[in-house]
């Protein structure tokens, strides 16, 4: 009582604006809460107020975005366009077609696919009889939109927003709304070959960003599931360990295993034999080592798994990737519906870690610092089945780049270098020299924009040389086409290379093939 007075007195002296500091101390001295107590609870009053309506008796509330979502400049759209016609290239490279689907899916239809994740799904109200949710990622209505078409066979690409109701980390990229871009080939192929391509298209994707030092871990479900019934997980606890293990880039191995013993009921034996697995990096070596280990050969789905990494590898050298892709059993993606092979690319602050001997045989090489996921997949033969009436299956695999992580290096590298972005395609300013020119003007930007060329006019009668220019050093375009009287008579265009202030005639009927040319070398 004694603290809800003394709030409601520095309430009363913020709002009525009238002095009670004496009166605040004196019972501060009395009760001993602290006047920064008083001042954290206040505000909370203040906000409460604000949300509640001024003494005008108008509703008030914040200015803001909602909590895990952002706004983008143009600046930061500018960069952002970059690097989407960058992946959007290399998954058409690879003869990749596309395709949409809702925002909102059935929620029956996202239920039970995503395991302990499946809390993060946004459900949206009842909507006259429909359960709908907010998809998660587009990797199920992927596999939804194929057994609802019955198709059996398609490389496609996707690029959008999806939905997770997850605690929020905005400086690294980690929002409650963000893009996908999802690259996935769906059908019945010789094993190994497509999954090569999608770690080929990572391998591409990330070398092109120029984001820093990568390495791209691979893994198999059905390893890891060889390795925990070998070391005594019950079957029931599979996936729930598995989503345990997933953790291991976050939390030291120490606090996995207690959640492993403690939480999940592991024996701690058993817990012990996953950590000396786990903890083994490698490459084709490695494979070829487990497939000879006494405990691993006893699994049939283990030694599967194996064979196929060491397919993988083969042709992942005659990709020309090998440098970049580490075997790392500690890798387990926690979604239920992949099946066979699993990766993830990493970004490094120390440089990639060479696949050396010592890590094939289980010690650590030289030491990376991971600083964060990129991108993501693996192969789900089992999706498409679950939702065909029939069960058929669709063998399917697939990579998804988080762009949100790219795009907050992106945007570091950028705040960090003089380098100017762009954030307009213009080519040409039309400019005048005098004044009453603005239809001579408008002709010519006319004539430009029929041509194709990309072009700009201020939006003033007669507006000044100087400011013109400035316009263009701004904004980064390249060229002024100034009009004048003279020029007018003599049938040329002044054209004006901003960066060097070098300036030439050029008559009207080359002028168009003459930013062509000029805007092309550039």
């Amino acid at each position: 009582m004694i603290m809800l007075g003394m709030i409601c007195i520095r309430a009363c002296s913020r709002l009525a604006g009238c002095r009670t500091a004496t009166r605040v101390r004196s019972v501060h001295s009395i009760t001993g809460i602290t006047a920064a107590q008083i001042d954290e609870e206040v505000a909370k009053l203040l906000e409460l107020k604000a949300q509640l309506g001024g003494d005008d008796g108008k509703h008030q509330f914040v200015l803001k975005t909602a909590k895990g979502t952002r706004d983008y400049n143009p600046k930061q759209m500018a960069i952002r366009e970059k690097v989407f016609n960058t992946i959007i290239g290399c998954f058409k490279r690879h003869g990749a077609e596309t395709i949409d689907t809702p925002v909102f899916e059935l929620k029956e239809t996202l239920t039970g696919k995503y395991g302990e994740d499946s809390k993060l799904i946004y459900d949206l109200k009842d909507q006259g009889g429909e359960l709908l949710s907010l998809r998660y990622d587009l990797t199920v209505p992927f596999a939804r939109y194929l057994a609802m078409n019955k198709i059996t066979n398609i490389k496609r690409y996707h690029i959008a927003k999806v939905y997770r109701r997850d605690n929020p980390a905005m400086t690294r990229g980690r929002y409650r709304e963000f893009y996908q871009c999802d690259f996935d080939i769906a059908g019945q192929y010789d094993a190994m070959i497509p999954d090569a391509e999608c770690l080929k298209i990572v391998h591409e994707i990330l070398s092109e960003l120029d984001l820093g030092d990568f390495r791209i871990k691979v893994n198999d479900r059905r390893i890891l599931d060889g390795m925990f019934a070998v070391c005594g997980v019950p079957d029931d606890k599979f996936r729930t360990i598995c989503s345990t293990v997933d953790k291991l880039d976050k939390m030291p191995w120490e606090d996995v295993k207690k959640e492993m013993v403690n939480e999940k009921g592991l024996s701690e034996e058993a817990a012990d034999q996953i950590g000396e697995y786990v903890s083994m990096q490698g490459g084709m070596d490695l494979a070829e080592r487990l497939l000879q280990d006494q405990k691993m050969c006893q699994s049939k789905l283990a030694c599967a798994g194996l064979s196929d990494i060491k397919l993988l590898f083969s042709y992942l050298q005659l990709f020309q990737v090998t440098d970049k892709v580490v075997f790392d059993l500690s890798l387990a993606r926690g979604l239920d519906y992949y099946t066979g092979i699993i990766y993830e690319a990493v970004l490094t602050q120390a440089g990639v870690a060479p696949v050396t001997a010592e890590a094939q045989n289980g010690a650590p090489g030289e030491e990376s610092v991971s600083v964060g996921s990129v991108a993501g997949g693996g192969r789900y033969d089992g999706l498409v089945g679950m939702f065909d009436p029939k069960g058929r299956k669709v063998p399917c695999v697939g990579v998804s780049i988080g762009i949100e992580r790219v795009f907050s290096i992106m945007e570091q590298k950028a705040e960090a270098s003089a380098e100017k972005v762009r954030t307009t395609e213009v080519q040409v300013m039309v400019a005048s020299a005098q004044k009453n020119l603005l239809e001579e003007k408008l002709k010519l930007i006319t004539e430009l924009w029929n041509a194709g060329i990309k072009a700009e006019v201020m939006y003033k009668k007669n507006p000044k040389l100087l400011s013109q220019l400035q316009h263009c050093e701004e904004s980064g375009i390249p060229l002024v086409a100034i009009l004048g009287e003279q020029e007018l008579k003599d049938g040329v265009v002044k054209l004006r290379v901003v960066a060097t202030r070098e300036e030439a005639d050029i008559s009207r009927a080359d002028l168009i093939d003459e930013i062509r040319r000029r805007t092309s070398e550039a």
